[in-house]
């Protein structure tokens, strides 16, 4: 053990425990059932715990769809790729980047986003966690865009803005969901796609894919 650090103890290791077992049985009860159909009472029993203990310790359906927004878009992989992007010199492996990014994140919190999409629009709190996450989600692509910018990778025309804005269309919520849920396509397809058409509205060319 590290000089200094304290010891954690039973009591802490229990809590975090029974806080990750809420968190897991409300993401995969929000998936299967929708967060209106879900019950605190149903995210009990499949966590094992009472349901007061839901609203202590998870805040309800509320705050554990906040907490899963959280877990969403402070995933350590953001940060790792919005260093990588700031490292990158050359603007189409920074768009490969953020197209690969992208298709991981869709692949493993898709369902946390799809939950709170189709909420949204019905319950003001969880419309306000959707425009939290989306605000940090258009920072990562907005951070891209100024990187493109920068380079001076940007077909003639479009600026910063702009290319946030493009990067938002391929790559914001719409662009996978309506391929893969809606078209049957793999992810690795529509990745691949998404690719090609925003390397060719963003540079005039399709550069990004080699």
């Amino acid at each position: 053990m590290a000089a200094g650090r304290r010891p954690v103890s039973r009591r802490a290791e229990y809590a975090e425990a029974t806080r990750q077992a809420i968190i897991d049985a409300a993401r995969t009860l929000f998936g299967e059932k929708g967060f209106f159909a879900t019950k605190v009472d149903d995210i009990a029993a499949a966590a094992r715990v009472a349901p007061a203990t839901v609203y202590a310790v998870g805040g309800g359906k509320q705050g554990l769809l906040r907490t899963l927004m959280d877990v969403w878009t402070t995933a350590p992989i953001v940060a790792d790729n919005i260093e990588r992007i700031g490292r990158l010199e050359d603007a189409h492996a920074i768009l490969r980047t953020v197209a690969t990014v992208t298709r991981e994140m869709r692949q493993e919190f898709g369902d946390i986003m799809r939950v709170m999409i189709a909420t949204a629009p019905h319950d003001p709190g969880v419309a306000e966690s959707l425009a939290t996450a989306t605000a940090r989600y258009r920072a990562g692509n907005g951070f891209a865009a100024r990187r493109m910018a920068d380079l001076g990778a940007l077909r003639p025309g479009l600026d910063a803005r702009d290319a946030d804005d493009i990067l938002w269309l391929y790559f914001g919520y719409a662009g996978f969901f309506a391929l893969v849920d809606d078209n049957g396509w793999s992810y690795e397809k529509a990745e691949r796609w998404l690719l090609e058409a925003a390397s060719h509205s963003l540079f005039g060319d399709a550069g990004a894919l080699t």
